[in-house]
C-alpha cells in the first residue's frame, strides 16, 4: 500500500471544534476478564460501531494471538468509513504484524506505545530516558510506512515528568505521529490535573499544531469520564472509550456518558462528535449479548434505571413536565420511552395514569380501593408490572396461581445439535394437555413445548438467570418478559433446576393470560 503521509493534517485545522471517538472495546475492553469475543463477534460488533459512527476502532493487538490477527485483519477488510486501528508495542515485530494485519484498510492507523514514567522505566523497561526516546522515534518510524496515520501512547503519562513528556512527544511528532495519546493508564489523576497537563502539553511540544492530542482514562477511582472531559476542555481532540466503560480493573471512560454530556452540555464544551447518539442504547445492549456480561441498573444513560421513575414526588413532576427530572430524551439514546416505574414509592397520579394507558378509568371510589391493593401488594414485590395492576383493577389476585400446572417436564440437549423438551399439564377444570417441542436450546424448547400446550404464542424479548442461593444445590430464578397480544407479560420461576425454573416463569405468564383474558373454547387436548 502506499501510505497517506499527512492524512489527518487537515483536519486539525478544518473540524478544529470535532472531538474524534476512538473506540477501544475491542482491544482495551475485550481484554479484560469475563469480556473476551471470539472473531465473528468482534466483527458484529465493529460493525455496529462504524454504524454507531466512531471515528477510530481499535481492533486489536495483532501480535497477541494468531486470533487476534486474524480478528483486526477481517475487520480491517470489512469496514469501510472508520479508521481501523492496530495496537502494537515500539517493537519491530509487533509493529510489522500491525501493518499486515491492516493492509486492506480503507483507513489504517498503527498505535504505538511505550511506557515513559519513571516507575515504568525502572521497574517494567529497564531503559532509560535515552532509550525509551530512541525506542519511541524508531517505533513510529517503522510504523509511518506501514499504514495512513500513527499514534504514539506515553504509557503511564499522568506519571511522567512533564519536561520529559515534551521531550518524547516532540520526538514523536518529528518522527512522524500525527496523534498523542497522554493516557492515565492506571486511573490516578485528577480533572484539575489532567487540564494543567493538557495546557502543558500543546504550549510546550514542538509541533502541537499539527497533531491531535488524545486522552485514554480509566477508571480506578471512578473519575474516568470526568478526567476525559477535563481534558477535552484542555483542547484534547481526542477522546479513547469503551462502550459500557468496559477495560481492564475498573475499566476505560464510557462512550455512551462522554457522548451525552458533550450533546447535553454542548454550550459548556463547544464541541461535536459524529455518533449517531440513538444507536447508544442499542449498541450497548449488543455487547452485553455478545459477552454475556449485563449492564448494572443505574449505569448513566444505558442502564434500565437511567429514564426510570418510582419515587411518587418524581413521577408527579414527570407527569407535569419531563424536565423536572429528566435533562435528556430517553428516545435520544435509543430507548423507547421513560419509564415510571410502579413500586411501593409510588403515588396514586402515576398509577391512574398506567391505569389509564391500560385501559381501566375507575371513579375516585374505585380508585381508593385500588390505591390501598396496590400499596400491599408493592410492599411485597420489589415491581408491579402491568398484568399485576390489570389483575387489581379487575379485583383478582395478582399472586393468584393456576389455572395450568406442571405435571410432568424433560428436557434433552443434544451436541453439536437441537434441544427438544416434552411437557404434560393439568388445567384446574379438569383437563390435561402434554406436547414436545425442539428448539435452539433446552429453554427455547421448553417454551416453544408450554405454547402448543397451552395454544399462547409467546414471543421472548427478555430473559435472566440468576443464582438465589449458594452451593451445590443452589436455586436459581429465571425472570421471563414474553410478547403477547401486542404487549409485554413478566413472570419468573425458582428451582435448582435451571429449565424447570424457566418453565415456572413460562407458565406463570401463560397463566396472567388466561386469567385476565376473555372466556374462550377449550384447548385441544394433544397427546405424545
Amino acid at each position: 500500500m502506499n501510505p497517506i503521509a499527512d492524512s489527518h493534517h487537515e483536519d486539525a485545522d478544518v473540524a478544529a471544534e470535532r472531538v474524534r471517538i476512538f473506540d477501544t472495546t475491542l482491544r482495551d475492553g475485550e481484554q479484560a476478564p469475563g469480556f473476551s469475543m471470539d472473531r465473528k463477534a468482534k466483527l458484529r460488533m465493529a460493525q455496529a460501531l462504524e454504524a454507531l459512527g466512531v471515528d477510530v476502532l481499535e481492533a486489536g493487538f495483532p501480535q497477541a494471538s494468531p486470533d487476534d490477527f486474524a480478528a483486526v485483519a477481517e475487520i480491517a477488510r470489512t469496514l469501510e468509513s472508520t479508521t481501523v486501528c492496530g495496537l502494537a508495542r515500539c517493537q519491530s515485530v509487533d509493529i510489522d504484524a500491525a501493518g499486515k494485519a491492516l493492509e486492506a484498510a480503507q483507513r489504517s492507523r498503527i498505535h504505538v506505545f511505550l511506557s515513559t514514567s519513571p516507575l515504568h522505566r525502572e521497574h517494567k523497561l529497564g531503559m532509560s530516558k535515552a532509550q525509551v526516546l530512541d525506542t519511541a522515534v524508531a517505533g513510529v518510524e517503522r510504523a509511518r510506512g506501514l499504514c495512513h496515520e500513527v499514534e504514539f501512547s506515553a504509557e503511564d503519562a499522568l506519571r511522567t515528568e512533564p519536561d520529559f513528556l515534551v521531550e518524547v512527544f516532540s520526538a514523536a511528532v518529528a518522527a512522524g505521529a500525527t496523534t498523542l495519546n497522554a493516557p492515565d493508564t492506571v486511573g490516578y489523576t485528577t480533572p484539575a490535573e489532567i487540564i494543567e497537563l493538557f495546557e502543558y502539553l500543546r504550549r510546550h511540544v514542538a509541533g502541537a499544531d499539527k497533531v491531535i492530542f488524545s486522552s485514554h482514562c480509566h477508571d480506578d477511582l471512578g473519575m474516568a469520564v470526568a478526567n476525559s472531559l477535563a481534558a477535552i476542555s484542555a483542547g484534547a481532540r481526542q477522546v479513547e472509550c469503551t462502550i459500557n466503560g468496559i477495560g481492564e480493573r475498573a475499566g476505560n471512560a464510557a462512550l455512551e456518558e462522554i457522548v451525552m454530556a458533550l450533546k447535553v452540555r454542548a454550550p459548556h464544551f463547544g464541541v461535536d462528535t459524529r455518533i449517531d447518539t440513538r444507536k447508544l442504547y442499542p449498541t450497548s445492549r449488543l455487547l452485553t449479548q455478545l459477552t454475556g456480561q449485563a449492564v448494572p441498573r443505574n449505569k448513566a444513560i444505558v442502564g434500565d434505571n437511567a429514564f426510570a421513575h418510582e419515587a411518587g414526588i418524581h413521577q408527579h413532576g414527570m407527569l407535569k413536565h419531563r424536565g423536572t427530572y429528566e435533562i435528556m430524551h430517553a428516545q435520544d439514546v435509543g430507548i423507547a420511552e421513560t419509564r415510571l416505574v410502579l413500586g411501593k414509592h409510588s403515588g396514586r397520579a402515576a398509577l391512574r395514569q398506567r391505569l389509564q394507558a391500560l385501559g381501566h378509568r375507575p371513579v375516585d371510589a374505585e380508585m381508593d380501593g385500588i390505591f390501598a391493593r396496590f400499596k400491599t401488594l408493592a410492599d411485597k414485590k420489589r415491581e408491579i408490572h402491568d398484568e399485576d395492576l390489570e389483575a387489581i383493577a379487575l379485583g383478582q389476585d395478582p399472586d393468584a396461581t393456576g389455572p395450568w400446572r406442571i405435571v410432568q417436564l424433560t428436557s434433552a440437549t443434544h451436541l453439536g445439535g437441537s434441544a427438544s423438551a416434552s411437557v404434560q399439564l393439568a388445567h384446574e377444570d379438569g383437563r390435561e394437555a402434554s406436547e414436545a417441542a425442539i428448539g435452539d436450546g433446552p429453554v427455547d424448547a421448553v417454551l416453544r413445548a408450554i405454547e402448543r400446550a397451552t395454544g399462547n404464542e409467546l414471543q421472548l424479548t427478555d430473559f435472566n438467570v440468576r443464582a438465589v442461593s449458594e452451593g451445590g444445590d443452589a436455586q436459581g430464578q429465571a425472570q421471563l418478559t414474553a410478547r403477547h397480544g401486542k404487549r409485554d407479560w413478566n413472570g419468573h420461576g425458582v428451582s435448582t433446576d435451571i429449565v424447570e425454573a424457566t418453565a415456572l416463569a413460562a407458565l406463570a405468564i401463560v397463566n396472567r393470560i388466561e386469567r385476565q383474558a376473555p372466556v374462550r373454547p377449550p384447548v385441544a387436548v394433544a397427546h405424545l
